[in-house]
Formats: C-alpha cells, sequence, structure tokens
C-alpha cells in the first residue's frame, strides 16, 4: 500500500520568514502586498527545488476571511488572483518563478487576503512498489491593499492574560481604522505594568524585529479590531497593564 504524508506548514500572523526545509523547497517571499492597481498589482514567487530529484509543485490560492483572533481559511477561491504556470516540474537544484498577479475590483472597500498554497504533488511510482512520501505545502501570505489607504492601527485596550504555562501576560485588544491592513511588526510596541498602588513593576520596548520574531508579523486586517497576546512574561499577575503602538515610517 502507498501511503502518503502530508505536512502542511501553515504561516499568517506569525514568525513569518523566508522558509527552508533541509532537502525539500525553498518558497519566497512568504508574506506579499499588492495594490489595485499599477506596478504592484503583480509579483513572482520563487521556488527552488533543493531535492536531488524532480520536484513537480502545484500552485493554488484561497480566500482568508478575519475574525478576533486573526484570520481563518474559507477553502475557496474568488479568481482574485492569477498565477502562472499554476503547476510545474522543477528539475533537481534549479528555481522556477510564478507570476502572481491581482485580477479582481480595483475599488476594494477594504483589503482582501489570500493564502497562495505551493504544494508538493506525489510522485507516481512503478507499479508493484510501495513507498512513504513526505509532501511539503507552504502559504504564502498575500493581501491586496485599496489605493492610497494606509494603516492605522492602535491598542485599544490591555489586560493581563496568561500563556500556556500560566505564566501572566499582556493580552492586547489592537485596532486598525483604516481600510488598509497592516503589520505589527512594522512598528513598534510599548507595554507598560503597574501594581495595584499604581507603581511600575515592569517595561518593555519591542523593536519590529523582535515582534517579527516572537510573535511574527501580527497582520491587522483594514476595519478589523483583534486581540494579540504578547509572548512576554510579566512579573506579577496582579495589577494592570497599559500598551501602546506607532507604526515605523
Amino acid at each position: 500500500m502507498k501511503l502518503r504524508l502530508k505536512h502542511a506548514l501553515t504561516m499568517f500572523c506569525a514568525a513569518i520568514a523566508p522558509v527552508q526545509v533541509a532537502q525539500a523547497m525553498t518558497v519566497q517571499p512568504v508574506v506579499i502586498d499588492l495594490q489595485t492597481a499599477g506596478r504592484q498589482m503583480s509579483t513572482v514567487i520563487t521556488v527552488e527545488n533543493t531535492f536531488a530529484t524532480q520536484l513537480p509543485v502545484e500552485l493554488s490560492v484561497q480566500e482568508l476571511e478575519l475574525t478576533p483572533d486573526g484570520v481563518k481559511q474559507t477553502g475557496n477561491d474568488p479568481g482574485d488572483l492569477m498565477i502562472f504556470p499554476p503547476q510545474t516540474i522543477i528539475e533537481p537544484g534549479q528555481t522556477q518563478t510564478f507570476r502572481l498577479q491581482y485580477v479582481g475590483d480595483p475599488a476594494l472597500a477594504k483589503s482582501k487576503h489570500y493564502y497562495v498554497t505551493v504544494a508538493q504533488l506525489p510522485v507516481k511510482l512503478p507499479e508493484g512498489q510501495s513507498a512513504i512520501q513526505i509532501l511539503y505545502n507552504f502559504q504564502v501570505l498575500v493581501s491586496v491593499t485599496p489605493a492610497g489607504a494606509k494603516p492605522q492601527i492602535t491598542v485599544q485596550s490591555a489586560e493581563i492574560g496568561k500563556n500556556a504555562a500560566g505564566k501572566p501576560i499582556a493580552v492586547l485588544t489592537v485596532a486598525n481604522d483604516s481600510a488598509a491592513h497592516g503589520y505589527l511588526a512594522n512598528g513598534r510596541l510599548r507595554v507598560v505594568q503597574k501594581d495595584v498602588a499604581g507603581k511600575q513593576l515592569f517595561a518593555k520596548n519591542l523593536s519590529g524585529a523582535e515582534i517579527q520574531q516572537s510573535m511574527g508579523f501580527g497582520l491587522i486586517g483594514g476595519g478589523q479590531v483583534r486581540k494579540v497576546s504578547v509572548p512576554v512574561e510579566l512579573p506579577s499577575a496582579e495589577g494592570s497593564v497599559e500598551a501602546s503602538f506607532s507604526l515605523d515610517n
């Protein structure tokens, strides 16, 4: 019996960086921003075959839905993104570029978001041969911005929550009052904790690079309000916490 094991490497609002898997394939970039008009309507995704054998790949699109916790996969392809070629075979050690272009509504009310999945396809085995095929999927986050819009991200409120280990952390309610999406990793975040008497116990400034490393890019969609956990342990579960955010120029 032929067994197939699929490794899905899903990347959104998480630690998104150029992704490499040893003896597999390299996909770059994994976060893409497009616009509804002009030269920024299109870009390329590059896939490198680091296998010693041929790599059959297929690219597909699905729209994402904004939620209070981030985004949710819908499984639907609205036909807004055109990919060429949608499927090909990459020779060992070679690189293939895929053209990605936005062909949807040029008058978006707010940013739209998609996953472009780069999927390794199974290889047909000789008759009577059994094997386990490990197939890698990479999901590229693609966002399309309305023309001329810029993100306006603010921290509405902050509270003390718990991480998976039960330790106190700051949980923020973050809002974007613009039609354009933005990323927390494109700015700076400041978290301050005070005790019940109002005395400062803790202060932490996170740069964009630190946010990306610990929290990922932190996508905040156009018009979205979402919860964000800051993975920095606070000194106490008592008292209050405040936070502010500023976009870098």
